[in-house]
């Protein structure tokens, strides 16, 4: 065992001995990942505010008030209004329903298949590994942006399956995941499958389906939980994107990426406002998840850890 591998049982040991409370792991941790725990309390914060949109602001964010346009920040409206009169507190809050829900949608269900399609890649190996390895080379070979700009132009923005606002928003941040996390996965699975409890299940006469979900999926979960948190923040980030370029969540639903669109270059003179705070809110959220996710990385990761 070298000496790397023997610090690290020794601290997985030293935390299987730690007593403590919840409480105080939990503030421990903190003190010793600063910008994790700031990133997590921008989550916590992005969650609560999206949860409580209704109680933390009066207005409606899809009412139009002509009679308050490009209003400046003040005790009644807190960041001012847009073009069209509408709260842009207001419209910031709910704004961060559809990005935590595209975020979270895009980042479970690309990097679930991922995890799925990177192990059965490993396990099976052979020409059905060549093949998969291939597929997904055309797939990374494109920027995320480009990749989701070809799904959207190709399927359009309304839904094609249901007809909802974020359907194709989804399917086209989505794609791009896929092929990424099953790249870091499939490495990760190549060493567990060389592992002799593998052979011992395939020796007991386990199935393929047994061995894959009992003995390497659950192996496999540090990198998937670290791509996991990584792909929320980028999710966040496309979504905006596509909006602004007008290829994502269309009007009148509240999207930081359409607030953009609606005002960066018309009023980023003469009221600086409307484009500074969509802005910002895209910057702490997309900040806050990557501070997160390497804080993440660090905690299921024993030799970062000990260091």
């Amino acid at each position: 065992m070298s000496a790397a591998d023997e610090t690290a049982l020794n601290s997985e040991l030293e935390e299987l001995r730690d007593n403590r409370s919840v409480f105080a792991k939990g503030w421990d941790a903190c003190k010793r990942m600063p910008l994790g725990a700031f990133g997590a309390f921008v989550v916590i914060l992005m969650i609560v505010a999206a949860i409580f949109a209704p109680v933390l602001s009066p207005y409606d964010p899809e009412m139009n008030n002509f009679e308050a346009m490009l209003k400046p920040p003040s005790f009644e409206y807190l960041l001012g209004t847009d073009q069209f009169g509408r709260d842009l507190f207001t419209r910031i809050i709910y704004g961060a329903q559809t990005a935590l829900f595209v975020g979270f949608a895009c980042a479970i269900i690309g990097a679930s298949v991922g995890l799925v399609l990177g192990v059965m890649s490993a396990f099976f190996g052979g020409t059905f590994d060549l093949i998969f390895q291939r597929v997904m080379d055309v797939f990374l070979a494109f920027p995320l942006i480009i990749l989701a700009l070809a799904v959207v132009a190709t399927f359009g923005t309304k839904g094609v399956l249901f007809g909802t606002p974020y359907e194709n928003v989804i399917i086209a941040i989505t794609i791009p995941f896929i092929p990424r996390c099953a790249r870091v996965v499939r490495s990760n699975a190549l060493s567990i499958r060389e592992i002799p409890y593998v052979d011992a299940a395939r020796a007991l006469g386990f199935s393929n389906a047994r061995i894959i979900l009992r003995h390497m999926l659950p192996n496999v979960m540090a990198p998937f939980l670290i791509m996991l948190t990584a792909f929320v923040g980028q999710a966040i980030l496309l979504e905006a994107s596509l909006s602004y370029l007008g290829l994502g969540v269309q009007e009148p639903t509240p999207a930081w990426g359409l607030m953009l669109q609606g005002g960066a270059e018309e009023y980023a003179e003469s009221a600086p406002w409307v484009p500074i705070f969509p802005g910002l809110a895209i910057t702490i959220a997309v900040f806050g998840f990557n501070l997160f996710g390497d804080a993440v990385r660090d905690i299921l990761d024993p030799k970062l850890r000990q260091q």
